[in-house]
């Protein structure tokens, strides 16, 4: 049977490009017809004393149901290895991530109208406190994805998986992307630029920036030596599969109904009028923490792979 796995510098190269053409192609002439929309449909709860109790809370499922799965079920079953070490680097790196922008940031960027959707526990952070649900959220969330990369990656996709020899195979993991830094400058730009020209409203594009520097920043530094042993097609399916989870809990279920929401002064300005106006970082952001997560995890498992130190795989000293 012919090696279904992607050959050759020339597709690897080009594995990024293709994930976003794949979304693109979708998200398009979705974002066309979601502009369509001038009124938005969504029916306003706020008469209703408690519309969704303890719904921030249970929604959490919808992390812990597939970790439960993959990590008790599907990996047993399949017999899927899974760098232990490179999986708990990951989630010790990026979960401080999602924690400070709750506690530096959450009282800029959010809000949380419905506390009785919680259990009512708050936890620390600048500005008076978030949901615990919100600490939650986050390393939930960062195990699910991972969770969910690495067995379509060993298991479902595996005809696509780099193999182990290929991973060691480096001189150093550490490598300057330029591109990136590039990328995130223009983004940047072109944000403050519709917030100030086109939206023409006050504030600056914070919660933007945020994700452009969290998904940014690590590809600067490690995008180069993660190219060429992701799992290209399994990360595009985590992808949709986050996404379309995204349209569920916050388009349907969060915004409409209080769990949380976004401060104005510190988004592009860019909404979805159909889905209650929900700004476009609601979504940037599953592209970001999908994107970043996988990246330094497969970064991570060629340095365990290669048997090295830190500093000498990292660096090449």
């Amino acid at each position: 049977m012919a090696d279904l796995r992607v050959q050759g510098p020339g597709p690897v190269r080009r594995g990024f490009g293709l994930v976003a053409a794949m979304v693109a192609m979708f998200a398009v002439p979705m974002a066309v017809t979601l502009h369509t929309v001038r009124v938005s449909a969504v029916v306003d709860v706020a008469a209703e004393p408690n519309p969704s109790p303890f719904g921030y809370t249970v929604s959490l499922l919808l992390f812990v149901v597939p970790i439960v799965a993959i990590a008790f079920w599907f990996v047993p079953l399949d017999g899927v290895k899974i760098s232990k070490k490179a999986f708990w680097w990951t989630i010790g790196l990026l979960f401080p991530l999602g924690a400070a922008l709750d506690f530096f940031f959450a009282h800029l960027f959010l809000t949380f109208p419905n506390p009785k959707a919680t259990l009512g526990v708050k936890a620390p952070a600048l500005g008076g406190g978030v949901p615990v649900e919100e600490y939650l959220f986050y390393f939930l969330g960062f195990v699910a994805i991972l969770l969910v990369y690495i067995w379509l990656d060993e298991y479902w996709l595996s005809a696509y998986t780099v193999p182990g020899e290929e991973r060691v195979n480096f001189t150093k993991l550490l490598r300057f992307h330029p591109q990136s830094v590039a990328l995130g400058v223009v983004l940047v730009g072109a944000a403050v630029f519709y917030k100030w020209v086109i939206a023409r409203e006050a504030g600056f594009p914070g919660y933007f920036t945020f994700l452009v520097a969290g998904a940014l920043v690590p590809s600067a530094a490690l995008y180069p030596s993660a190219r060429a042993v992701v799992n290209w097609r399994a990360m595009s399916l985590t992808l949709f599969i986050l996404v379309l989870t995204s349209a569920l809990w916050e388009a349907t279920l969060a915004v409409p109904y209080g769990w949380w929401g976004y401060q104005p002064r510190q988004m592009m300005g860019l909404g979805v009028t159909a889905w209650d106006g929900l700004p476009i970082e609601a979504v940037t952001v599953w592209l970001a923490v999908t994107f970043t997560t996988v990246m330094v995890y497969e970064v991570l498992k060629r340095w365990k792979a290669s048997g090295l130190s830190m500093r000498a795989a990292l660096m090449g000293v």
